[in-house]
């Protein structure tokens, strides 16, 4: 009987150190360390603070649910690059220089992730933009470059072929800041509505840019209000957007006022002033409240626990999805080597459930299936779609 009883606890003790030696390997296991990289400070630093709280919340959910490659957990490093192109540049060298980081989400801008993607590019490091989407960006014949948002001509197209015509407009004004997104979205636009100019459908009264980072638009708005447009297209940011609808309304300037997808959000509202701002309207990728499948509903519910808000952008959102396929594809190619990742999101990955809906990419890095609406600010300064 002393003899069972001694084999019996020299089975529990053994049993007990194999599970305590279980827990200090998966302790002992290293994380998977990926870059996030957007405008943590500077003018669009509210777009960078959502990214950083939406990526955090899917690394949680994540690492929650095991982590990757058998119970690594996702740590996030950020770099702030202000939205600023050298700044990004250097954002990118700093996350590169951390041998560590496997991959990178970034960035914020496309004037910013162009330069910062030729870096990655260089040094061979997977980067996923998640508000970049001018055209070109996907088509320099890149490895490394993907992007979970979706393209200027694209929405170019939506505003030309669906927003002119839902509003009878036959006046077209549109503005730029020069800046590669803004200008490229408001090329793309032109080229698309051309065909209507030359049938003599509508007439392209304005088409000029202003200065980013300036308080007062009243000269190139006077200007354009002599052209009396019936709609208004502002292709730049949130910054300037405030100021230029306030200012705009103030001069006499009735038209339509549309922004594209970087022209509003909750600060574009504080810098107009709800009075302003309820009844414009903006191009834009679908936002995350309208998201029902089972991904999305349990990201809102993490992001809500959390911050008893919503992000007001899509951005921050395809950051967060941004992550989410770089964790499927470490974990389902079993590594971290840039070429494996890269060969598994191009060729491999195909409607993937992320947050924001299946995910896959072409050949050039751009996501497979995104969709634009038409959203308006209402009166008590929510978001909604147009006609629904």
């Amino acid at each position: 009987m002393k003899r069972i009883k001694f084999l019996l606890f020299v089975s529990v003790l053994v049993l007990a150190l194999g599970v305590s030696s279980l827990g200090v390997m998966a302790a002992d296991k290293p994380p998977v360390v990926i870059g996030l990289q957007g405008p943590i400070t500077g003018a669009a630093a509210v777009e960078g603070e959502m990214a950083k709280r939406s990526v955090e919340i899917a690394a949680q959910m994540i690492n929650e649910k095991g982590g990757i490659l058998g119970g690594r957990m996702i740590e996030i490093r950020v770099a702030d690059d202000a939205c600023q192109p050298k700044a990004g540049a250097l954002a990118a060298m700093k996350l590169l220089s951390q041998k560590d980081v496997v991959a990178s989400i970034a960035t914020y801008g496309s004037s910013v992730t162009q330069p910062a993607s030729d870096i990655y590019e260089k040094f061979k490091k997977v980067n996923i933009a998640y508000g970049a989407t001018v055209t070109g960006l996907t088509e320099r014949g890149l490895k490394y470059f993907f992007r979970t948002c979706g393209r200027t001509d694209t929405q170019g197209a939506f505003f030309a072929n669906e927003v002119v015509p839902l509003f009878n407009a036959k006046r077209v004004a549109i503005m730029h800041d020069n800046q590669t997104f803004s200008l490229g979205l408001a090329e793309d636009t032109v080229k698309v509505l051309q065909p209507k100019i030359d049938a003599g459908e509508v007439e392209l009264v304005y088409f000029d840019a202003i200065t980013p980072g300036e308080s007062d638009y009243t000269v190139p708005l006077t200007k354009l209000r002599e052209t009396n447009p019936d709609i208004f297209y502002f292709t730049g940011y949130f910054p300037e957007a405030g100021l230029i609808v306030r200012q705009a309304r103030d001069i006499g300037i009735t038209a339509v006022f549309v922004g594209g997808d970087a022209a509003i959000n909750e600060d574009f509202i504080k810098i107009a002033g709800l009075e302003y701002a309820a009844g414009c309207y903006q191009t834009q990728e679908a936002l995350i409240e309208y998201f029902t499948n089972p991904e999305a509903v349990a990201f809102k519910e993490a992001y809500m626990a959390k911050y008893n808000t919503l992000p007001s952008s899509p951005w921050s959102v395809y950051a967060a999805d941004a992550l989410c396929v770089l964790a499927e594809a470490i974990d389902k190619s079993g590594s971290t080597d840039s070429d494996v990742i890269a060969d598994y999101l191009r060729n491999k990955m195909e409607n993937f459930p992320s947050i924001t809906g299946p995910i896959g990419f072409d050949e050039i890095g751009d996501r497979v299936g995104t969709g634009i609406n038409l959203y308006v600010v209402n009166a008590d300064g929510s978001f909604g779609i147009y006609g629904k």
